[in-house]
This record gives structure tokens, sequence and C-alpha cells, in this order.
């Protein structure tokens, strides 16, 4: 049973202190502790934003929001290092992977703790999905950043290290910040 007495910081204090949120969506809640990522393709042009939040303890909850691109499944990850240099935005690195498993969710010795749920792109050219994953914006930021990329093919979900993602056609460099 949730009781709320007031507004701002003195309810998300009250749900701390009573066991109904974790610290870290504490945090959240107060515009702390969470980090986004503005994507762009290679001329520089927007299309879209990564959203990710601490989902409790070891969590994060990763949302991407994707508008401007070609229609079709496009396979998204999270990246080592925090650079988007164009145009193939190699310098992002290879895919998060604290734990260093191989990749994809279909991979018996996988997965990367960056490999994310394909995206399904409309007609429209917007995709948005959400996606939990193991880590913490400590572990993710670490001293070189971390990138999402949107590759132009699907993840196959088994294949490593890269899940035959194709091409780098979209990147965003991951920074912490309010939550907008």
């Amino acid at each position: 049973m949730r009781a709320i007495i007031g507004m701002g910081s003195a309810a998300v204090s009250i749900a701390v202190m009573t066991g109904c949120v974790q610290p870290d969506d504490a945090r959240t809640s107060r515009g702390q502790g969470a980090a986004t990522a503005l994507l762009k393709d290679a001329t520089g042009t927007d299309k879209g934003r990564v959203t990710i939040v601490p989902a409790g303890l070891g969590k994060l909850r990763l949302s991407i929001d994707a508008m401007g691109m070609p229609s079709g499944t496009r396979a998204f990850h999270i990246h080592t290092t925090g650079r988007c240099d164009g145009p193939d935005f190699m310098t992002a690195g290879g895919h998060w992977n604290p734990a260093m498993k191989q990749h994809g969710r279909d991979n018996p010795m996988g997965s990367h703790a960056g490999d994310m749920p394909n995206l399904t792109v409309g007609a429209n050219g917007r995709a948005s999905v959400s996606a939990e994953i193991d880590g913490d914006l400590a572990g993710l930021l670490d001293a070189d950043g971390a990138a999402v990329i949107v590759h132009a093919a699907p993840d196959d979900y088994r294949t490593d290290p890269t899940g035959n993602a194709g091409a780098r056609i979209v990147c965003g460099v991951v920074t912490v910040g309010p939550v907008m």
C-alpha cells in the first residue's frame, strides 16, 4: 500500500523509506541519475533520442524514440566508447560487454550487456522500444563513456560479435543529466 503525502521530495523520501522504490529510482524522479543520447546520422541530422535510467538494483531501463529512419528492422546496441565520429561511427568501439560474454540473447555464451532488441521502423520513419538491461550508470559511463548505435540491418541475436547487424547508420553519445 502506497500513501502519497504532499508533493516533491517528501513523497519520494517516504516511498524510499517504506521500500516502494529503489534509491536509484528516487534520484531519477528528482531529475538526477539519468543519461541520454541524441541520435544523429553521418550528416548530423537528428534521428531521435535514447533515455537511460536506473531501474532498480543493478538494472538500467533504456528507451529509444527514433525518427526519420529508413523503414524496416534495425539493430541497436550500446557501444563502449562515447564517440560518434562519422561517417561510419567506428570510434564508438564494440558492444558494451563488461562480463566478457558473446553476442546475442540466442547465443548460449551470450549476451553482451549492450545487446538490445531490434527496432521495427514504420513507413513513417518512426520507431520506439524499451528494454531493461543489467548494469549501472557508473559502469556504463566509465572513463571513455558510451554511445548508442543503430545499424542498417536487424540483429540475428546469436552471431558474435555483432549479430550481423550491418553498417552503423546512426550514433549518439551517452551523457548524464536530468530527465527531460
